[in-house]
């Protein structure tokens, strides 16, 4: 393949799916969480909430068409792979930076409104999740670990052999931390909310643990020749579990809210809304804040994502260690395993 052709492919693929990311971020967050802004179930169709979608998914539309307008000449002339990693980056801070205005939008019609008083407000606690909790689908686990054994036993390097193992135990570690974190329940249906919870909660541990055999698989792929095979049979592995990934959320939904009702739950009404805690939540949902909960994880009301509490003491003594650990792998005082440039 011509590498400036290759290069050109590259930089459209990159800005359609950052578009993608942003367009399908917006589209599948939970209704009563547009743009990371907790409104009541009577509000979801309001027209400032409609207007603040349609705005969003047209502008975040026109950036990908304008960056790559922009991009591809630039690619011609450079043929340098720095203009991809360029657009990608553009598409990604300008779908940042239109995400937050449609927060600011709809969290304004809220203030505006009246919308936090319309309603009784409570939260729900289901203490099945701590008596039974969900387990953890460790037979998923397997091939992840098949894979790394193969590759020692083929005779691979300690570097990656290192890399796999990690990746297991990181997915194994992250999968009963996501099962034991507090469950992102709705005080309006919280039975009907507590089983599709639970639901979500299982696809997730077996999408993070099938992600290590991914990995791992990349990893492999990183040890054949140079060329275009290698860098397909890196990319496949990763991009199918996309794909996986993307009709499972299709189908699952944040939180479980796409799952169908079981007879009963249509009906279901506690009488009072999710407590109003959009305070305690920065840049448009992403970032929770609050001092006075004991929870270290809690679920991001934007994607499928989990994140520190960084009103946790102990969030600050980890992002302490990780920044450490970053510093000392920058500096060359850690020597961290050969990479292999998949491209």
């Amino acid at each position: 393949m011509n590498p400036v052709l290759g290069l050109v492919l590259a930089d459209l693929a990159a800005v359609v799916l950052g578009t993608a990311t942003w367009v399908a971020t917006a589209a599948m967050v939970r209704p009563t969480l547009p743009f990371g802004v907790r409104v009541a179930a009577a509000r979801v169709a309001d027209p400032a909430v409609v207007a603040a979608r349609r705005s969003f998914t047209r502008a975040a539309v026109a950036v990908g068409v304008l960056t790559a307008v922009v991009s591809v000449p630039l690619v011609l002339v450079t043929a340098n792979a720095a203009v991809v990693a360029g657009a990608l980056a553009v598409v990604l801070f300008a779908g940042l930076t239109l995400y937050y205005r449609a927060y600011r939008r709809v969290l304004a019609a809220k203030r505006d409104g009246g919308w936090a008083g319309e309603h009784r407000q409570g939260v729900t606690v289901d203490t099945s999740f701590r008596a039974e909790p969900v387990r953890v689908p460790w037979p998923w686990l397997v091939p992840g670990v098949l894979v790394a054994v193969g590759t020692a036993v083929a005779g691979g390097p300690a570097g990656t052999v290192l890399y796999q193992a990690g990746t297991v135990v990181v997915a194994a570690v992250l999968s009963l931390l996501l099962v034991r974190a507090r469950p992102d329940l709705d005080a309006a249906r919280p039975r009907g909310s507590a089983r599709r919870y639970r639901v979500y909660l299982r696809g997730v541990a077996r999408l993070v643990l099938l992600l290590a055999t991914a990995v791992n698989l990349t990893l492999v792929a990183a040890l054949l020749p140079a060329g275009w095979p290698r860098t397909v049979a890196a990319v496949l592995p990763l991009a199918a579990l996309a794909v996986v990934f993307l009709v499972w959320e299709r189908r699952v939904g944040q939180a479980g809210h796409r799952l169908p009702a079981e007879p009963g739950e249509d009906d279901e009404d506690s009488g009072v809304v999710q407590r109003d805690d959009d305070r305690h939540w920065l840049l448009a949902g992403m970032v929770y804040l609050n001092r006075r909960d004991p929870a270290l994880l809690v679920h991001r009301r934007v994607g499928v994502y989990w994140t520190l509490n960084l009103g946790h003491p102990v969030a600050w003594v980890l992002l302490a260690v990780i920044a450490v650990v970053a510093v000392l792998a920058l500096t060359g005082a850690v020597d961290l395993p050969e990479r292999h440039n998949l491209f």
